[in-house]
């Protein structure tokens, strides 16, 4: 072998190499460009799913709020009107504005907080909080409304120290008790307690021993303005959107939430034995 093929050698070596340095090349571009294209669509399949949320979001409070609107817009109209009115029934028109004043008051509320947790959530400040004293505030707060239900809440929760937000903590506990007091029945027993012992999360154990749901409404619970019944939810005044926030709530302190039936039959009318959650925490 001469100098020439050696040369030849070298330089067939050296365009193999170089074709081969293209080739993979070319091949991470491609690769690159199926990853833009695939982040380029998750991004717009995201933007249309927030569209058709926001717009059915928008649709859901627009009817929510046409209830309480033409009430008191009903009731005003009859105390305005040529027609006299006696004290017994103005009173009762007045109340029953009041109350779905109050029904308004709460629904903008409920989606002030969902609005920010969804698009501004680092406007919650965190701070050291206790959440099992926060807990204990929610329970204190639905006192009145238990005993009338003559409904027995038990909060086991220990201590609790974590970075969290206050407002929302109360939220998660209120809510769930708000819940059971509203639609699980008379006379039953709400607890809470600890279920798991971690070094990062708190686990939580929320439990009531009403009525329960239907299967089927579960994986649904925590969607908005998801009522399991309808005519019992606006009886109540509830605004389709308390156990939403939970789940945000939960999910803003770095936790995770879900909800079952605790199973079996609870009574003789064939009740199910109650509604559970399980929830977690972050610490930090």
């Amino acid at each position: 072998m001469d100098w020439s093929d050696v040369v030849l050698l070298i330089l067939a070596a050296t365009i193999f190499v170089l074709y081969v340095r293209l080739m993979l090349k070319n091949q991470r571009l491609r690769q690159m460009a199926d990853e833009a294209n695939r982040l380029r669509l998750e991004a717009s399949e995201a933007e249309h799913r927030n569209r058709q949320l926001k717009q059915e979001m928008t649709s859901n409070i627009a009817h929510e709020l046409k209830t309480p609107v033409s009430s008191i817009r009903g009731y005003l109209e009859i105390l305005l009107g040529d027609k006299p009115v006696d004290d017994d029934r103005r009173r009762h028109y007045l109340q029953r504005s009041y109350s779905q004043t109050l029904r308004l008051s709460d629904l903008i509320q409920d989606v002030s907080i969902i609005n920010k947790l969804e698009e501004s959530a680092d406007l919650f400040p965190r701070t050291e909080v206790d959440a099992a004293e926060v807990a204990r505030e929610a329970i204190e707060d639905l006192g009145d409304k238990a005993e009338a239900a003559g409904i027995t809440i038990a909060n086991n929760l220990p201590a609790m120290p974590l970075q969290g937000n206050r407002e929302l903590l109360y939220c998660i506990f209120r809510n769930l008790a708000e819940n059971s007091i509203a639609y699980a029945g008379q006379g039953i027993d709400i607890v809470l307690e600890t279920y798991k012992e971690s070094p990062d999360h708190y686990f939580i154990h929320y439990y009531d021993t009403g009525k329960g749901v239907a299967d089927e409404y579960l994986s649904r619970l925590f969607d908005r303005f998801v009522r399991i019944d309808e005519g019992r939810s606006r009886q109540n005044g509830g605004t389709g959107l308390g156990l939403s926030i939970v789940k945000h709530a939960v999910l803003f302190h770095g936790g995770e939430i879900y909800a079952k039936n605790r199973g079996g039959v609870g009574s003789a009318d064939n009740r199910l034995s109650g509604l559970e959650y399980f929830f977690s925490l972050k610490k930090q």
